[in-house]
């Protein structure tokens, strides 16, 4: 329990996490020992210097897991697909057929937010993209800057729960889980929160005309029309198909597809025009050094979760959670409490890597299935990007929007959207068919 408190009051230091981790590990490690050496007290199965070799091992371990190397490459996809152009033609193209709509500008963002989530999948490149396609023209048609920012920054984090998801990838390394089924089980609940969030926004923009004008002297819909959108929708759409295809029907694994979206990325920028050697050097760039901030919290995580277990920390936290006196579904509600107030102060990476693996083994002695329970999971973690003081969203967001668009807007128009999120949690944990029927479609 000290070396959690430990971690979660040093967190508002501002230290890097990475180091924190691997930092803490160290400390009550050498702590435990000199404890178990010089004084009688109980420190579990941390008594000798071995620790530390356990941790190289693990570490080792890790960076070998071939799963792993699909991160780099859909780091790489989603970066050179933000590159490519292909969402500012979708952008431009939806514009013209939804802008007519009450409150259509904002669902031609959320429907191009669920299509670059499922080719992407990087949550900071699709604010940025969103927010600098969207926000101009939004605030120009007098939306409201807060309903606006809102919508952005909500369709922004559907990437990290609509498959290809980074965030899916190590939940399954983390409880040793298929990915293909953890991807199959998100599909459906990720879109139906891309729906939530159109529904809304139709509802609202009706409701509320204030919050969004609708634009004027568009052009009439004609077939060309709808041939430009149909001509913008087919390359993400090919990609999609290749990449979740080719994981769904067994032709490749999740690492293969992770290649082949790679190099579908960079093949639709090629046709573009957008591809050049300075791209590539940007992207190769800014993948590299994606990769190492993830790889590097995972590490300080691996050696943060070997001392904690040989503290006894996990027996001592799932002896905590089955003591509570509710029943199996108030023990999994509470957990989903915690993570929700977790969100707000980290990210979702260190509740993935640090809260998952303690809880998982408890969930599934409890008879839940861990598929549809890291689905679940995973769709309460959409909330750490909205909640301040530590949504990321809110900063990608604030980063790159016009001056006359306040903090307090930001924080104001995800509210409803932060509120759809726990409906969504409610509706997976209701129903898990959500979650459960394509994987057992797909695989029996």
């Amino acid at each position: 329990m000290a070396m959690l408190g430990s971690f979660i009051l040093l967190i508002f230091t501002g230290y890097p996490v990475a180091w924190l981790l691997a930092g803490i590990s160290v400390v009550f490690s050498v702590g435990a020992i000199l404890l178990s050496q010089y004084f009688d007290v109980d420190t579990y199965f941390l008594t000798d210097w071995r620790i530390f070799g356990v941790m190289v091992q693990r570490i080792f371990g890790q960076m070998s897991n071939w799963v792993l190397v699909a991160l780099p490459m859909f780091i790489f996809m989603g970066l050179m697909l933000e590159r490519s152009g292909i969402a500012e033609r979708l952008m431009l193209s939806f514009i013209k057929l939804f802008g007519r709509f009450r409150g259509g500008l904002g669902v031609a963002v959320i429907t191009i937010g669920i299509l670059l989530a499922a080719s992407t999948g990087i949550v900071g490149a699709s604010v940025v993209l969103l927010a600098m396609l969207s926000i101009p023209v939004m605030l120009e048609q007098r939306y409201s800057p807060a309903f606006a920012s809102g919508v952005v920054a909500s369709a922004g984090t559907l990437g990290i729960l609509i498959p290809p998801s980074i965030m899916l990838i190590i939940m399954a390394d983390q409880l040793s889980l298929s990915v293909g089924n953890l991807f199959m089980g998100a599909l459906i609940p990720g879109v139906m929160l891309g729906l939530l969030y159109i529904a809304y926004v139709i509802i609202a923009a009706i409701a509320y005309p204030k919050l969004a004008q609708p634009p004027k002297d568009l052009p009439p819909i004609t077939l060309k029309l709808i041939g430009e959108v149909l001509l913008a929708v087919i390359p993400p759409l090919g990609l999609i198909l290749a990449v979740l295809g080719s994981i769904f029907f067994g032709i490749a694994t999740p690492t293969e597809a992770a290649g082949v979206g790679a190099l579908g990325a960079t093949i639709l920028a090629a046709m573009n025009r957008k591809l050049s050697f300075a791209v590539i050097k940007e992207v190769c760039e800014k993948t590299t050094l994606t990769t190492a901030f993830v790889f590097g919290i995972f590490l300080g995580a691996t050696a943060f979760a070997v001392v904690l277990r040989s503290l006894g920390g996990d027996e001592f936290i799932g002896g905590l959670l089955r003591g509570i006196p509710l029943p199996p579904e108030g023990i999994v509600i509470v957990i989903l409490l915690i993570a929700f107030v977790a969100g707000f102060f980290l990210d979702w990476l260190e509740i993935s890597l640090i809260l998952l693996p303690l809880v998982g083994p408890v969930v599934s002695a409890l008879g839940f299935d861990l598929i549809w329970f890291v689905v679940l999971f995973a769709v309460a973690l959409q909330t750490s990007f909205l909640t301040p003081p530590v949504g990321f969203s809110l900063f990608y967001l604030k980063g790159v929007v016009p001056p006359q668009i306040k903090t307090k807007h930001i924080y104001m128009g995800v509210i409803p959207f932060i509120l759809l999120q726990l409906l969504a949690v409610a509706m997976v944990f209701i129903w898990e068919d959500l979650v459960l029927w394509l994987p057992r479609m797909m695989y029996g």
